[in-house]
């Protein structure tokens, strides 16, 4: 099986500030990580690798020439290769100018690494919590998808993903080729071993500039292809007041809570007193 993982490096969400002037995030000194949802999703390929020796993991992440930073953690977990697409083109790409540039960037690395059976993605990145660019990449190449996936396993000539639902777990077969996006399993992405770390360091990552996509519709990326534009950011005021249940037991703190609303006329015949 070929997988290709779509990975992105987001500022440590631990380290956020906001400016209090411009109510603008201060990334100045703030770490970078790789975002954990892809990291999720490396992990399923991972995972999928050790049942198949003969899979091959290929990671690509769109961003500004540190991001090289994110893939070579990629390649010391688990990815075999790992390829950079920047430019300044680029640059102030919304989620559906990602999209289109990521999915053109898929095709160009099929014509490289062969067609990929799957594209794995985070289910969303931790700076914008949109959850838009993995769904939008099935869309710009018209492969199914399943979003919210727990794990997959190969089944057949595609993948049976199990995926979080609010009742639980549902268990859907998706033919290949396919895009599946991950949320936060019961596991965290495998510690690299020496070898791999110091492999990685010393890899070659290729850099996919502008001019790697010669068929690109300029008119689609950066700014001027963005039709979403971030007015500003800022921090909703803190709440004051309200109440604070306080009891050992849940079934006492769930009477305190139901006698409150029902004094205060919240419940439907507020006012009346209710039987246990």
């Amino acid at each position: 099986m070929n997988i290709l993982v779509c990975v992105k490096q987001v500022p440590d969400t631990t380290e956020i500030r906001i400016d209090p002037e411009k109510n603008t995030l201060i990334r100045d000194g703030v770490p970078s990580i790789l975002n954990p949802f892809d990291g999720y999703a490396l992990e399923a390929a991972a995972r999928l690798k050790d049942k198949d020796p003969e899979t091959r993991i290929v990671v690509v992440s769109m961003g500004p020439p540190q991001a090289e930073k994110a893939l070579r953690a990629c390649l010391a977990a688990a990815a075999d290769r790992a390829y950079l697409v920047s430019g300044r083109a680029f640059g102030g790409s919304d989620t559906l100018a990602t999209s289109y540039i990521l999915a053109s960037a898929i095709r160009t690395l099929e014509e490289r690494e062969g067609p990929f059976d799957a594209v794995f993605c985070g289910k969303q990145a931790i700076d914008g919590d949109t959850a838009q660019v993995g769904p939008e990449i099935a869309e710009q190449l018209g492969r199914p998808q399943v979003t919210c996936a727990l794990e997959a396993f190969a089944e057949g000539g595609g993948l049976r993903v199990h995926k979080e639902v609010e009742e639980g777990v549902e268990v859907i077969d998706v033919a290949a080729p396919c895009l599946v996006t991950f949320t936060k399993p019961a596991w965290n992405l495998r510690y690299p071993t020496i070898r791999r770390k110091l492999a990685a360091d010393k890899a070659e990552i290729p850099v996919l500039g502008e001019d790697a996509f010669p068929a690109i519709d300029r008119t689609r990326i950066g700014l001027a292809g963005s039709p979403t534009q971030v007015k500003r950011t800022f921090v909703p005021p803190q709440k004051t007041g309200g109440v604070t249940i306080r009891e050992e037991q849940a079934a006492d703190a769930a009477k305190k809570l139901l006698a409150l609303l029902d004094g205060r006329g919240v419940l439907a015949g507020g006012g009346e007193s209710h039987g246990s």
